[in-house]
């Protein structure tokens, strides 16, 4: 039996909606845990919120509390590449935080942490290859990970330019990150909420659905671990 861990950012709904009521919702000071039986392992699921702090908190808390086997988190994002279409589903390899920054003070590039051997942050591989097993149609992508909605055509062009990166969002640095200190493996899936030339009105537009849709593919890769 495993302990897995679920990081919610602002989808918890469509979590709801898959998994129905929880065998128990715990409390504690800040988060409110939905617990599930997933065949013979338990998930543990937090509504964290937005953002890379608030999703570094939640990912340490998981581990630390409950002990977690392995950390997942799914939702939406917003695409930078023409090919990440709406409702492109992918699983993230590497992440780059963008608005990580000690560029002049160590001589290195923007969104780079020295203790990693370039700008990307990577997740488990052998999570990543076995997730790609289960659902081979998954896109690999290198994700742009910091404290902003993307929202305009040109600031999503100037991120993939920048840091070919295929998809942006507000708290995989924090969560991968996290897990790579305490050696716990990750698995990110995302789906495509707003295309290069979508902003809020797209992303309110299709929100929900695209998170029907993550949701449903990271049950099948969980299901079949």
């Amino acid at each position: 039996m495993k302990n897995i861990g679920m990081i919610v950012a602002v989808e918890i709904e469509a979590v709801l909606n898959k998994y129905g009521i929880p065998i128990e919702k715990l409390e504690f000071p800040g988060y409110s845990v939905y617990q599930y039986q997933l065949g013979e392992n338990n998930l543990f699921v937090i509504h964290s919120g937005a953002g890379e702090i608030a999703a570094a908190m939640t990912t340490q808390f998981l581990i630390s509390q409950f002990k977690v086997n392995i950390i997942i988190n799914f939702g939406v994002v917003g695409g930078l590449t023409s090919e990440m279409s709406l409702a492109r589903t992918c699983v993230v390899e590497s992440v780059v935080h963008y608005d990580f920054d000690t560029s002049e003070a160590d001589g290195c590039e923007v969104g780079r942490y020295l203790e990693y051997p370039t700008i990307y942050i990577p997740t488990t591989k052998e999570i990543v290859n076995k997730a790609l097993e289960i659902e081979p149609l998954l896109r690999k992508v290198i994700c742009a990970s910091g404290d902003k909605f993307i929202a305009t055509k040109e600031k999503k062009e100037e991120l993939h330019n920048t840091f070919n990166a295929d998809i942006c969002e507000m708290e995989a640095a924090g969560i991968v990150l996290t897990c790579n200190k305490n050696k716990i493996p990750c698995l990110l899936i995302k789906t495509v909420s707003d295309s290069i030339t979508g902003g809020v009105k797209e992303f309110k537009n299709a929100v929900n659905e695209s998170a029907r849709i993550c949701i449903e593919i990271t049950n099948k890769i969980l299901n079949n671990f």
